[in-house]
């Protein structure tokens, strides 16, 4: 069944979210007030060069307090593409620029509470050009191969559901 939605008040907004209080119609004509975080889209890339080796970063996450490894993502700037984005953030945070990007998946991490979605692309190989100009997003930034996703997810080293989404539907590429 589709719900039905009556209405959204804010009830708190910055550039970064919109959390709003959504009156939502469900079975029997019932009623629910649900809390629903609007947020604008992301873009990332899976990095993978000619030994199947995966570029990640290795990182803390205050809020819940979990290290881990991630592929690049971020925000979608003004007016930018989210292919552009994607290629963007690579660089940024890992020094590398990627080579040609094709669409990989697009991610909806939160669909039950937030429309935040995250666009991934897939990367053949990169050039290093650099230093991260994000030094803060990371502890590392590694090459780590392919074949090891599936490990690191079960040992709990893989934790971002978009990260865990794209590199378990990488590593299954032929």
């Amino acid at each position: 069944m589709r719900w039905k939605v009556h209405s959204e008040k804010p009830l708190y907004s910055d550039p970064w979210l919109d959390i709003r209080l959504a009156d939502v119609e469900i079975t029997g004509g019932r009623h629910l007030a649900h809390r629903v975080i609007r947020s604008a889209a992301g873009a990332g890339a899976v990095v993978v060069d000619s030994d199947r080796r995966v570029l990640l970063l290795w990182r803390h996450r205050f809020i819940t307090d979990a290290w881990g490894y991630e592929i690049p993502i971020g925000g979608l700037g003004d007016g930018e593409a989210p292919e552009a984005a994607a290629a963007r953030e690579v660089e940024e945070e890992t020094g590398w620029r990627p080579g040609p990007l094709r669409p990989l998946t697009i991610v909806h991490p939160t669909p039950g509470i937030s429309d935040s979605r995250h666009f991934i692309y897939w990367a053949d190989g990169a050039t290093h050009i650099g230093s991260p100009t994000e030094d803060w997003e990371a502890e590392r930034i590694e090459w780590v191969p392919l074949a090891d996703v599936r490990g690191l997810v079960e040992a709990g080293k893989i934790v971002s559901g978009t990260s865990m989404a794209a590199l378990l539907l990488a590593a299954n590429m032929p």
